[in-house]
């Protein structure tokens, strides 16, 4: 697997409340996140440290799972844990109260990908040249969009854009939104926080992905590409390919 980490803060935000990397389990098998948090400085920063952190440890202790059914409970049991302990956490610092994080993370199993996403930061795969959204959105405005109450192009500048119905470490259980798709050679992934995908449409993404630069180039470019457009929030992206020939990077 090759993969490529970025993260940057932006044009307006004074501090990067987004986290990430790439963290492999004892058998070298990749685990890829990105955590967006919220509930502004130090409080945000800490939300989405901790879930990378607490994830990516308890990653760090398994041996390889090779089945997507293993992978896909494993996600649901450790991202429920996470989320417990984000909220103890927060619920023992007065000025931590409030805080929370998205996540959205990945796991390779043979020729699938297991995806597990909490709040609107995305996943996405490209394959057979044609970009794909996975994850859904678990926000207001997504709601509103669904029900039909409001349009897309409403959605786009919604005044109330940013709530989340759905974070880790606001309550003490969460949903977690769980995907098992087939994952190719010539496909890449992308994970990415909000920061990327209110910024540039997803028509540029695509062809950004389609492109003949390599991996490390693509994700410089969406980095530039979002702070060109206004650059209004932190901005990460993780991209992905199966190249078992070199390695990732992670957060560090």
């Amino acid at each position: 697997m090759h993969a490529e980490f970025r993260t940057d803060r932006g044009r307006i935000r004074h501090h990067n409340e987004d986290n990430g990397g790439v963290f492999e389990n004892k058998d070298n098998q990749p685990i890829v996140i990105v955590a967006d948090g919220m509930g502004g400085h130090r409080a945000g920063d800490v939300a989405s440290e901790m879930a990378v952190r607490l994830l990516s440890d308890a990653w760090k202790e398994t041996t390889a799972l090779l089945t997507a059914e293993e992978i896909e409970t494993w996600l649901q049991k450790t991202i429920q844990e996470v989320n417990k302990q984000i909220v103890l956490y927060a619920e023992s610092e007065m000025d931590l109260n409030g805080m929370g994080t998205t996540l959205v993370a990945a796991i390779m199993a043979q020729s699938q990908v297991v995806i597990a996403n909490v709040g609107d930061s995305r996943g996405y795969l490209l394959q057979n040249n044609v970009l794909r959204q996975l994850t859904e959105d678990h926000s207001l405005v997504h709601e509103l969009l669904r029900t039909g109450e409001i349009s897309k192009e409403d959605a786009m500048n919604h005044p109330r854009k940013n709530i989340l119905l759905r974070a880790l470490g606001v309550e003490g259980k969460v949903e977690v939104d769980t995907f098992v798709v087939p994952f190719q050679t010539s496909d890449t992934l992308l994970l990415c926080s909000d920061g990327l995908t209110n910024m540039v449409p997803e028509v540029e993404m695509e062809e950004i992905l389609k492109s003949k630069r390599t991996l490390s180039e693509k994700a410089d470019v969406f980095i530039t590409k979002a702070n060109s457009y206004g650059g209004e929030d932190n901005i990460t992206v993780l991209l992905v390919e199966r190249d078992l020939t070199q390695k990732g990077r992670d957060a560090s």
